[in-house]
Protein backbone atom coordinates (compact mmCIF):
# COMPACT_ATOMS: atom_id res chain seq x y z
CA UNK A 1 0.00 0.00 0.00
CA UNK A 2 3.05 2.52 0.60
CA UNK A 3 4.39 1.50 -2.24
CA UNK A 4 1.51 2.08 -4.44
CA UNK A 5 0.48 5.32 -2.80
CA UNK A 6 4.13 6.78 -2.20
CA UNK A 7 5.49 5.62 -5.25
CA UNK A 8 2.64 5.02 -7.58
CA UNK A 9 5.13 5.41 -10.81
CA UNK A 10 8.16 4.18 -9.21
CA UNK A 11 9.37 6.87 -8.06
CA UNK A 12 8.98 8.24 -4.27
CA UNK A 13 7.40 11.77 -4.76
CA UNK A 14 7.84 13.56 -1.53
CA UNK A 15 6.03 16.64 -2.94
CA UNK A 16 2.84 14.59 -2.78
CA UNK A 17 3.49 13.39 0.73
CA UNK A 18 3.66 17.10 2.02
CA UNK A 19 0.61 18.15 -0.32
CA UNK A 20 -1.33 15.66 1.71
CA UNK A 21 -0.14 16.77 5.16
CA UNK A 22 -1.11 20.54 3.73
CA UNK A 23 -4.95 20.16 3.31
CA UNK A 24 -7.27 21.25 5.45
CA UNK A 25 -8.99 17.98 5.71
CA UNK A 26 -5.96 15.82 6.95
CA UNK A 27 -5.04 18.84 9.32
CA UNK A 28 -8.38 18.66 11.22
CA UNK A 29 -8.63 14.85 10.86
CA UNK A 30 -5.10 14.68 12.84
CA UNK A 31 -6.48 17.10 15.20
CA UNK A 32 -9.76 15.47 15.65
CA UNK A 33 -7.85 12.56 16.34
CA UNK A 34 -4.82 13.49 18.83
CA UNK A 35 -7.96 15.73 20.95
CA UNK A 36 -10.47 13.16 21.05
CA UNK A 37 -7.72 10.14 22.24
CA UNK A 38 -6.58 12.28 24.25
CA UNK A 39 -9.64 13.43 26.28
CA UNK A 40 -10.91 9.67 26.09
CA UNK A 41 -7.32 8.78 27.46
CA UNK A 42 -7.79 11.47 30.08
CA UNK A 43 -11.46 10.05 31.42
CA UNK A 44 -10.23 6.59 31.22
CA UNK A 45 -7.69 7.67 33.64
CA UNK A 46 -9.57 9.79 36.01
CA UNK A 47 -12.42 7.01 36.38
CA UNK A 48 -10.60 3.95 36.33
CA UNK A 49 -8.30 4.88 39.15
CA UNK A 50 -11.20 4.97 41.55
CA UNK A 51 -12.46 1.83 40.06
CA UNK A 52 -9.43 -0.20 40.10
CA UNK A 53 -8.68 1.20 43.97
CA UNK A 54 -12.16 -0.25 44.93
CA UNK A 55 -11.90 -3.50 42.95
CA UNK A 56 -8.31 -4.88 43.86
CA UNK A 57 -7.73 -3.05 47.61
CA UNK A 58 -10.90 -2.75 49.18
CA UNK A 59 -13.20 -6.10 50.15
CA UNK A 60 -16.32 -5.51 48.01
CA UNK A 61 -18.81 -8.21 47.56
CA UNK A 62 -18.42 -9.89 44.39
CA UNK A 63 -15.61 -8.09 43.11
CA UNK A 64 -14.63 -10.85 40.93
CA UNK A 65 -17.86 -10.80 39.15
CA UNK A 66 -17.62 -7.34 38.89
CA UNK A 67 -13.81 -7.21 37.39
CA UNK A 68 -15.27 -9.48 34.65
CA UNK A 69 -17.88 -7.11 33.77
CA UNK A 70 -15.20 -4.40 33.77
CA UNK A 71 -13.52 -6.05 31.16
CA UNK A 72 -16.71 -6.57 28.81
CA UNK A 73 -16.85 -3.52 27.00
CA UNK A 74 -13.25 -3.82 25.95
CA UNK A 75 -13.58 -7.20 24.23
CA UNK A 76 -16.91 -6.21 22.49
CA UNK A 77 -16.25 -5.38 18.98
CA UNK A 78 -15.89 -1.89 18.54
CA UNK A 79 -18.96 -1.76 15.76
CA UNK A 80 -21.14 -3.09 18.54
CA UNK A 81 -19.98 -0.50 20.79
CA UNK A 82 -20.55 2.06 17.94
CA UNK A 83 -24.24 0.52 17.33
CA UNK A 84 -24.98 0.55 21.17
CA UNK A 85 -24.19 4.35 21.23
CA UNK A 86 -26.36 5.19 18.57
CA UNK A 87 -28.84 3.18 20.29
CA UNK A 88 -28.57 4.76 23.43
CA UNK A 89 -28.18 8.77 22.66
CA UNK A 90 -30.09 8.45 19.21
CA UNK A 91 -33.60 9.41 19.03
CA UNK A 92 -35.88 7.51 21.49
CA UNK A 93 -33.01 5.93 23.17
CA UNK A 94 -32.35 5.90 26.61
CA UNK A 95 -30.34 8.73 26.85
CA UNK A 96 -31.56 10.42 23.41
CA UNK A 97 -32.29 13.74 25.67
CA UNK A 98 -28.67 15.10 25.72
CA UNK A 99 -28.60 15.56 22.56
CA UNK A 100 -25.46 14.03 21.84
CA UNK A 101 -26.15 11.84 18.38
CA UNK A 102 -23.99 12.80 15.99
CA UNK A 103 -21.51 14.60 18.19
CA UNK A 104 -18.01 14.47 19.18
CA UNK A 105 -19.19 13.97 22.78
CA UNK A 106 -20.93 10.97 21.92
CA UNK A 107 -17.53 9.18 20.19
CA UNK A 108 -15.72 10.11 23.37
CA UNK A 109 -18.18 8.58 25.67
CA UNK A 110 -17.74 5.75 23.73
CA UNK A 111 -13.88 5.61 23.85
CA UNK A 112 -14.01 6.12 27.46
CA UNK A 113 -16.70 3.01 27.55
CA UNK A 114 -14.54 1.06 25.46
CA UNK A 115 -10.77 1.62 27.47
CA UNK A 116 -11.91 1.92 31.19
CA UNK A 117 -11.21 -1.81 31.85
CA UNK A 118 -7.09 -1.41 30.58
CA UNK A 119 -6.69 1.21 33.39
CA UNK A 120 -8.68 -0.77 35.87
CA UNK A 121 -6.63 -3.92 34.89
CA UNK A 122 -3.23 -2.14 34.71
CA UNK A 123 -3.45 -0.15 37.70
CA UNK A 124 -5.30 -2.30 39.45
CA UNK A 125 -3.39 -5.24 38.86
CA UNK A 126 -0.08 -3.17 40.16
CA UNK A 127 -2.37 -1.56 43.39
CA UNK A 128 -2.97 -5.14 44.15
CA UNK A 129 0.78 -5.65 44.49
CA UNK A 130 2.14 -2.95 46.56
CA UNK A 131 2.99 -2.82 49.62
CA UNK A 132 1.08 -1.09 52.24
CA UNK A 133 3.42 -0.39 54.94
CA UNK A 134 5.06 2.76 53.32
CA UNK A 135 1.34 4.14 52.89
CA UNK A 136 0.60 2.91 56.70
CA UNK A 137 3.79 4.44 57.89
CA UNK A 138 2.94 7.96 56.09
CA UNK A 139 -0.21 8.02 57.67
CA UNK A 140 1.05 7.11 60.79
CA UNK A 141 3.60 10.38 60.61
CA UNK A 142 0.03 12.39 59.75
CA UNK A 143 -0.02 12.69 56.44
CA UNK A 144 -3.95 13.18 55.07
CA UNK A 145 -5.46 10.37 52.85
CA UNK A 146 -5.03 12.55 50.07
CA UNK A 147 -1.60 13.34 50.68
CA UNK A 148 -0.96 9.67 50.96
CA UNK A 149 -2.08 8.92 47.71
CA UNK A 150 -0.08 11.78 45.93
CA UNK A 151 3.18 10.88 47.66
CA UNK A 152 3.12 7.62 48.01
CA UNK A 153 0.56 5.95 46.26
CA UNK A 154 0.60 7.54 42.86
CA UNK A 155 4.19 7.57 42.85
CA UNK A 156 5.07 3.88 43.19
CA UNK A 157 1.85 3.48 40.07
CA UNK A 158 3.45 5.90 37.85
CA UNK A 159 4.72 2.99 35.20
CA UNK A 160 1.54 1.41 35.23
CA UNK A 161 -0.28 4.65 35.07
CA UNK A 162 2.01 5.97 32.29
CA UNK A 163 1.36 2.33 30.44
CA UNK A 164 -1.91 2.04 30.65
CA UNK A 165 -2.06 5.62 29.44
CA UNK A 166 -0.14 4.68 26.65
CA UNK A 167 -2.21 1.81 25.69
CA UNK A 168 -5.59 3.39 26.15
CA UNK A 169 -3.67 6.38 24.01
CA UNK A 170 -3.18 3.85 21.33
CA UNK A 171 -6.81 2.11 21.52
CA UNK A 172 -8.44 5.44 21.05
CA UNK A 173 -6.49 6.55 18.40
CA UNK A 174 -7.40 3.19 16.49
CA UNK A 175 -10.66 3.01 17.42
CA UNK A 176 -12.36 2.37 13.31
CA UNK A 177 -16.23 0.79 14.36
CA UNK A 178 -16.99 3.08 17.29
CA UNK A 179 -15.65 6.12 15.03
CA UNK A 180 -17.05 5.58 11.43
CA UNK A 181 -20.69 4.71 13.13
CA UNK A 182 -20.88 7.49 15.33
CA UNK A 183 -19.02 10.27 13.44
CA UNK A 184 -19.91 9.19 9.95
CA UNK A 185 -18.32 11.74 7.35
CA UNK A 186 -18.02 14.98 9.51
CA UNK A 187 -15.80 13.38 12.34
CA UNK A 188 -13.03 11.31 11.13
CA UNK A 189 -9.64 10.17 13.46
CA UNK A 190 -6.74 8.92 10.98
CA UNK A 191 -7.99 5.22 11.19
CA UNK A 192 -11.61 6.11 9.23
CA UNK A 193 -9.94 8.51 7.03
CA UNK A 194 -7.53 5.64 5.74
CA UNK A 195 -10.68 3.70 5.73
CA UNK A 196 -12.71 6.54 3.33
CA UNK A 197 -9.31 7.56 1.35
CA UNK A 198 -8.64 3.92 -0.09
CA UNK A 199 -12.73 3.64 -0.67
CA UNK A 200 -12.53 6.85 -2.94
CA UNK A 201 -8.81 4.92 -4.39
CA UNK A 202 -7.08 8.26 -3.45
CA UNK A 203 -4.23 5.77 -2.03
CA UNK A 204 -1.57 9.02 -1.79
CA UNK A 205 -3.38 10.08 0.55
CA UNK A 206 -3.89 6.65 2.20
CA UNK A 207 -0.67 5.85 2.54
CA UNK A 208 1.05 9.25 3.71
CA UNK A 209 -1.77 8.95 6.83
CA UNK A 210 -0.71 4.96 7.24
CA UNK A 211 2.69 6.28 7.39
CA UNK A 212 1.98 8.93 9.92
CA UNK A 213 0.14 5.98 12.02
CA UNK A 214 2.81 3.36 11.59
CA UNK A 215 5.27 5.89 13.17
CA UNK A 216 3.60 6.52 15.78
CA UNK A 217 2.59 3.10 17.06
CA UNK A 218 6.32 2.31 16.93
CA UNK A 219 6.82 5.18 18.88
CA UNK A 220 4.20 3.94 21.31
CA UNK A 221 5.23 0.86 21.54
CA UNK A 222 8.95 1.93 22.19
CA UNK A 223 7.57 4.57 25.00
CA UNK A 224 5.66 0.49 26.44
CA UNK A 225 8.65 -1.53 26.08
CA UNK A 226 10.74 0.96 28.31
CA UNK A 227 7.97 1.21 30.49
CA UNK A 228 7.54 -2.80 30.92
CA UNK A 229 11.50 -2.73 31.81
CA UNK A 230 10.79 -0.24 34.63
CA UNK A 231 7.53 -2.08 36.14
CA UNK A 232 8.19 -5.43 35.04
CA UNK A 233 7.42 -7.41 31.99
CA UNK A 234 4.43 -8.63 33.48
CA UNK A 235 2.31 -6.85 35.23
CA UNK A 236 -0.01 -9.03 37.41
CA UNK A 237 -3.23 -7.64 36.24
CA UNK A 238 -5.55 -10.47 36.71
CA UNK A 239 -3.98 -10.45 40.54
CA UNK A 240 -6.34 -10.55 43.21
CA UNK A 241 -5.55 -8.67 46.47
CA UNK A 242 -4.54 -11.01 48.75
CA UNK A 243 -5.75 -9.63 51.83
CA UNK A 244 -8.83 -6.67 50.81
CA UNK A 245 -8.84 -4.59 53.87
CA UNK A 246 -12.56 -3.77 54.54
CA UNK A 247 -14.65 -0.81 53.55
CA UNK A 248 -13.72 2.71 55.45
CA UNK A 249 -15.60 5.83 55.28
CA UNK A 250 -12.47 7.26 53.15
CA UNK A 251 -13.23 4.67 50.14
CA UNK A 252 -16.96 6.00 49.74
CA UNK A 253 -16.41 8.34 47.32
CA UNK A 254 -13.86 5.62 45.21
CA UNK A 255 -16.85 2.96 45.79
CA UNK A 256 -19.86 5.88 44.80
CA UNK A 257 -17.38 6.20 41.32
CA UNK A 258 -17.38 2.17 41.28
CA UNK A 259 -21.29 1.79 41.24
CA UNK A 260 -21.54 5.02 38.49
CA UNK A 261 -18.99 3.62 36.63
CA UNK A 262 -20.56 -0.21 36.43
CA UNK A 263 -24.07 1.87 35.85
CA UNK A 264 -22.69 3.61 33.06
CA UNK A 265 -21.35 0.38 31.52
CA UNK A 266 -24.50 -1.30 31.47
CA UNK A 267 -26.28 1.23 29.94
CA UNK A 268 -25.34 1.01 26.58
CA UNK A 269 -25.90 -2.63 26.39
CA UNK A 270 -29.30 -2.32 27.62
CA UNK A 271 -30.10 0.58 25.10
CA UNK A 272 -28.72 -1.82 22.20
CA UNK A 273 -31.33 -4.43 23.98
CA UNK A 274 -33.92 -2.18 24.12
CA UNK A 275 -33.60 -0.96 20.32
CA UNK A 276 -33.13 -4.19 18.75
CA UNK A 277 -36.73 -5.10 20.86
CA UNK A 278 -38.92 -1.99 18.76
CA UNK A 279 -39.64 -0.82 15.51
CA UNK A 280 -41.69 2.00 15.02
CA UNK A 281 -42.01 3.03 18.84
CA UNK A 282 -43.74 -0.80 19.48
CA UNK A 283 -42.29 -3.86 21.63
CA UNK A 284 -41.38 -6.74 18.91
CA UNK A 285 -39.17 -9.66 18.00
CA UNK A 286 -39.57 -8.91 14.48
CA UNK A 287 -35.82 -7.68 14.39
CA UNK A 288 -34.67 -11.10 15.35
CA UNK A 289 -37.04 -13.20 13.30
CA UNK A 290 -35.56 -11.58 10.18
CA UNK A 291 -32.36 -12.73 11.36
CA UNK A 292 -32.54 -16.02 9.55
CA UNK A 293 -34.80 -14.78 7.12
CA UNK A 294 -33.13 -15.05 2.98
CA UNK A 295 -33.68 -12.17 1.06
CA UNK A 296 -35.68 -9.82 4.05
CA UNK A 297 -33.56 -6.92 2.99
CA UNK A 298 -31.59 -5.63 -0.40
CA UNK A 299 -28.92 -4.22 1.91
CA UNK A 300 -27.54 -8.01 2.39
CA UNK A 301 -26.57 -11.18 0.24
CA UNK A 302 -27.25 -13.53 2.64
CA UNK A 303 -29.54 -13.86 5.93
CA UNK A 304 -27.70 -12.53 9.29
CA UNK A 305 -27.25 -15.80 10.91
CA UNK A 306 -25.62 -17.33 7.81
CA UNK A 307 -23.25 -14.12 8.18
CA UNK A 308 -22.64 -15.35 12.37
CA UNK A 309 -22.18 -19.12 11.23
CA UNK A 310 -19.19 -17.78 8.92
CA UNK A 311 -17.76 -15.67 11.67
CA UNK A 312 -17.49 -18.41 13.95
CA UNK A 313 -15.97 -20.67 10.93
CA UNK A 314 -13.20 -17.96 10.01
CA UNK A 315 -12.35 -17.07 13.73
CA UNK A 316 -11.52 -20.45 14.40
CA UNK A 317 -9.17 -20.63 11.13
CA UNK A 318 -8.14 -17.48 12.58
CA UNK A 319 -7.58 -18.99 16.09
CA UNK A 320 -5.40 -22.29 15.02
CA UNK A 321 -3.94 -19.17 12.74
CA UNK A 322 -2.57 -16.78 15.15
CA UNK A 323 -2.39 -19.78 18.04
CA UNK A 324 0.75 -21.71 15.66
CA UNK A 325 2.62 -18.06 15.09
CA UNK A 326 2.24 -16.43 18.84
CA UNK A 327 3.23 -19.56 20.42
CA UNK A 328 6.57 -20.12 17.54
CA UNK A 329 6.87 -15.83 18.15
CA UNK A 330 6.66 -16.75 22.08
CA UNK A 331 9.10 -19.19 22.61
CA UNK A 332 11.54 -17.72 20.63
CA UNK A 333 11.69 -14.14 22.21
CA UNK A 334 11.55 -15.76 25.90
CA UNK A 335 14.39 -18.44 25.04
CA UNK A 336 17.89 -17.32 27.18
CA UNK A 337 19.92 -14.97 24.74
CA UNK A 338 23.49 -16.09 24.25
CA UNK A 339 24.44 -12.43 23.65
CA UNK A 340 23.84 -8.87 23.13
CA UNK A 341 22.86 -9.39 19.33
CA UNK A 342 20.66 -12.07 19.59
CA UNK A 343 18.93 -10.37 22.39
CA UNK A 344 18.78 -6.97 21.01
CA UNK A 345 17.56 -9.32 17.68
CA UNK A 346 14.83 -11.08 20.24
CA UNK A 347 13.26 -7.39 21.11
CA UNK A 348 12.88 -6.15 17.96
CA UNK A 349 11.29 -9.56 16.83
CA UNK A 350 8.57 -9.25 19.83
CA UNK A 351 8.21 -5.65 19.05
CA UNK A 352 7.81 -6.22 15.32
CA UNK A 353 4.72 -8.93 16.19
CA UNK A 354 2.94 -6.56 18.16
CA UNK A 355 2.83 -3.82 15.72
CA UNK A 356 -0.68 -5.11 14.40
CA UNK A 357 -2.15 -3.83 18.16
CA UNK A 358 -2.07 -0.44 16.75
CA UNK A 359 -1.48 -0.59 13.26
CA UNK A 360 -4.65 0.28 11.49
CA UNK A 361 -6.44 -2.49 10.66
CA UNK A 362 -7.19 -1.03 7.50
CA UNK A 363 -3.96 -0.56 6.16
CA UNK A 364 -3.80 -4.43 7.22
CA UNK A 365 -6.75 -5.07 5.23
CA UNK A 366 -6.20 -2.93 2.25
CA UNK A 367 -2.33 -3.68 2.23
CA UNK A 368 -3.10 -7.42 1.76
CA UNK A 369 -6.02 -6.77 -0.84
CA UNK A 370 -3.57 -4.92 -2.93
CA UNK A 371 -0.76 -7.06 -2.67
CA UNK A 372 -2.65 -10.30 -3.45
CA UNK A 373 -4.61 -8.90 -6.21
CA UNK A 374 -2.60 -9.73 -9.16
CA UNK A 375 0.11 -12.71 -9.52
CA UNK A 376 2.08 -14.09 -8.39
CA UNK A 377 0.13 -13.32 -5.80
CA UNK A 378 -3.46 -13.84 -6.68
CA UNK A 379 -5.27 -15.02 -3.68
CA UNK A 380 -7.99 -12.67 -3.84
CA UNK A 381 -10.29 -15.66 -3.93
CA UNK A 382 -8.85 -17.63 -1.20
CA UNK A 383 -10.77 -18.41 1.90
CA UNK A 384 -8.19 -18.54 4.06
CA UNK A 385 -7.30 -15.01 3.31
CA UNK A 386 -9.98 -13.25 6.05
CA UNK A 387 -8.87 -15.71 8.73
CA UNK A 388 -5.07 -14.81 7.96
CA UNK A 389 -5.63 -11.14 8.22
CA UNK A 390 -7.67 -11.47 11.41
CA UNK A 391 -5.17 -14.03 13.00
CA UNK A 392 -2.39 -10.99 12.42
CA UNK A 393 -5.01 -8.78 14.31
CA UNK A 394 -5.28 -11.23 17.27
CA UNK A 395 -1.34 -12.15 17.14
CA UNK A 396 -0.39 -9.68 19.78
CA UNK A 397 -2.78 -11.02 22.21
CA UNK A 398 -1.18 -14.17 22.38
CA UNK A 399 1.68 -13.10 22.07
CA UNK A 400 1.54 -10.99 25.27
CA UNK A 401 -0.68 -13.87 27.24
CA UNK A 402 2.07 -15.88 26.38
CA UNK A 403 5.19 -14.47 26.87
CA UNK A 404 5.28 -13.80 30.60
CA UNK A 405 3.98 -17.24 31.43
CA UNK A 406 6.64 -18.94 29.26
CA UNK A 407 9.58 -16.08 30.46
CA UNK A 408 8.66 -17.21 33.75
CA UNK A 409 10.07 -20.88 33.74
CA UNK A 410 12.97 -21.38 35.19
CA UNK A 411 15.77 -22.35 32.48
CA UNK A 412 17.60 -24.79 34.14
CA UNK A 413 14.41 -27.23 33.98
CA UNK A 414 14.82 -27.84 30.70
CA UNK A 415 18.57 -28.00 31.21
CA UNK A 416 18.21 -30.85 33.56
CA UNK A 417 15.28 -32.35 31.00
CA UNK A 418 17.94 -32.13 28.11
CA UNK A 419 21.02 -33.70 30.57
CA UNK A 420 18.37 -36.40 31.16
CA UNK A 421 18.25 -37.18 27.07
CA UNK A 422 15.27 -35.40 26.50
CA UNK A 423 14.90 -34.19 22.88
CA UNK A 424 13.70 -30.39 22.74
CA UNK A 425 10.47 -31.57 21.62
CA UNK A 426 9.80 -33.67 25.01
CA UNK A 427 11.27 -30.76 26.75
CA UNK A 428 8.67 -28.82 25.41
CA UNK A 429 5.96 -30.78 26.30
CA UNK A 430 7.05 -31.79 29.93
CA UNK A 431 8.22 -28.79 31.35
CA UNK A 432 7.00 -25.98 29.36
CA UNK A 433 3.22 -27.26 28.14
CA UNK A 434 2.09 -28.30 31.73
CA UNK A 435 3.04 -24.62 32.40
CA UNK A 436 1.61 -23.00 29.53
CA UNK A 437 -1.66 -25.19 28.93
CA UNK A 438 -4.25 -22.68 30.66
CA UNK A 439 -2.61 -19.72 29.36
CA UNK A 440 -2.81 -21.14 25.79
CA UNK A 441 -6.43 -21.94 25.85
CA UNK A 442 -6.90 -18.20 27.06
CA UNK A 443 -4.76 -17.02 24.61
CA UNK A 444 -7.17 -19.22 21.84
CA UNK A 445 -10.74 -17.58 23.63
CA UNK A 446 -9.25 -13.48 23.18
CA UNK A 447 -8.41 -14.87 19.69
CA UNK A 448 -11.51 -16.33 18.80
CA UNK A 449 -13.11 -13.34 20.43
CA UNK A 450 -10.98 -10.39 18.43
CA UNK A 451 -12.28 -12.86 15.23
CA UNK A 452 -15.41 -12.65 16.12
CA UNK A 453 -15.97 -8.78 16.15
CA UNK A 454 -12.99 -7.75 13.82
CA UNK A 455 -14.56 -5.15 11.63
CA UNK A 456 -11.75 -2.95 9.54
CA UNK A 457 -9.65 -5.10 7.29
CA UNK A 458 -12.61 -7.80 7.34
CA UNK A 459 -14.45 -4.65 5.51
CA UNK A 460 -12.44 -5.13 2.47
CA UNK A 461 -11.55 -8.69 2.12
CA UNK A 462 -15.18 -10.71 3.15
CA UNK A 463 -16.50 -11.47 -0.44
CA UNK A 464 -20.30 -10.21 -0.54
CA UNK A 465 -21.74 -13.71 -0.78
CA UNK A 466 -19.85 -14.61 2.51
CA UNK A 467 -19.20 -11.86 4.73
CA UNK A 468 -18.98 -11.80 8.35
CA UNK A 469 -21.11 -10.68 11.18
CA UNK A 470 -19.60 -7.01 12.48
CA UNK A 471 -19.68 -6.19 8.33
CA UNK A 472 -23.12 -7.32 7.99
CA UNK A 473 -24.22 -4.91 10.90
CA UNK A 474 -22.29 -2.27 9.50
CA UNK A 475 -23.99 -2.51 6.01
CA UNK A 476 -27.57 -2.57 8.06
CA UNK A 477 -26.54 0.38 9.76
CA UNK A 478 -25.33 2.21 6.78
CA UNK A 479 -28.87 1.30 5.11
CA UNK A 480 -31.81 3.05 7.42
CA UNK A 481 -35.23 1.78 6.39
CA UNK A 482 -37.90 -0.32 7.65
CA UNK A 483 -38.84 -3.37 5.45
CA UNK A 484 -41.91 -4.91 6.42
CA UNK A 485 -42.55 -5.73 10.15
CA UNK A 486 -38.28 -5.01 10.91
CA UNK A 487 -36.36 -2.08 10.01
CA UNK A 488 -32.41 -2.16 8.86
CA UNK A 489 -31.23 -0.54 11.74
CA UNK A 490 -33.26 -2.48 14.30
CA UNK A 491 -32.11 -6.19 12.78
CA UNK A 492 -28.53 -4.04 12.82
CA UNK A 493 -28.75 -4.10 16.89
CA UNK A 494 -30.57 -7.75 17.10
CA UNK A 495 -27.26 -8.68 15.08
CA UNK A 496 -25.19 -6.58 17.95
CA UNK A 497 -26.81 -8.43 21.10
CA UNK A 498 -26.11 -11.93 19.37
CA UNK A 499 -22.77 -10.91 18.25
CA UNK A 500 -21.96 -9.10 22.04
CA UNK A 501 -23.32 -12.21 23.91
CA UNK A 502 -21.24 -14.58 21.99
CA UNK A 503 -18.22 -12.83 22.49
CA UNK A 504 -19.20 -11.67 26.22
CA UNK A 505 -19.75 -15.50 27.01
CA UNK A 506 -16.29 -16.34 25.53
CA UNK A 507 -14.69 -13.88 27.48
CA UNK A 508 -16.36 -14.95 30.56
CA UNK A 509 -14.82 -18.29 30.11
CA UNK A 510 -11.32 -16.83 29.43
CA UNK A 511 -11.60 -14.95 32.39
CA UNK A 512 -12.33 -18.15 34.43
CA UNK A 513 -8.66 -19.37 33.41
CA UNK A 514 -7.58 -16.16 35.54
CA UNK A 515 -4.03 -15.54 33.17
CA UNK A 516 -2.88 -12.41 32.21
CA UNK A 517 -5.60 -10.75 29.76
CA UNK A 518 -5.52 -7.68 28.11
CA UNK A 519 -3.59 -5.41 30.38
CA UNK A 520 -0.18 -7.36 29.67
CA UNK A 521 -0.13 -5.81 26.38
Amino acid sequence: MLVRGLAPDGHLDPGGLVEVLGRDRTGRVLWFTLWSAALGTLLSLVLGLPVAYALFRVAVPGARVLRALTLVPFVLPTVVVGAAFRALLGEGGLLGFLGWDGTPAAIVAALVFFNISVVVRVVGGAWAGLDPRAEEAAAALGASPARVLLTVTLPALRPALASAAAVVFLFCSTAFGVVLTLGGLRYATVETEIYLLTRAFDLPAAACLSLVQVVTVVALLAVLGRLRGRAGDAVPVDRVPPRPRRARRGDVPALVVTGLVVLATALPIVGLAVASLQVRGEWTLANYRALDEPGITTALDVPVLTALRNSLQVAVDATWMALLLGLLVALVVTRRARSRPERVARGLLDGFFMLPLGVSAVVLGFGLLVTVARPPLALRDEPLLVPLVQALVALPLVVRTLVPVLAGIDDRQRQAAASLGASPARTLLVVDLPVVWRPLLAAAGFAFATSLGEFGATSFLSRPDHPTLPVVIGRLLGSPGTTGAQSNPGMAMAAAVVLAATVTAVVLVVERLRVPSVGAV
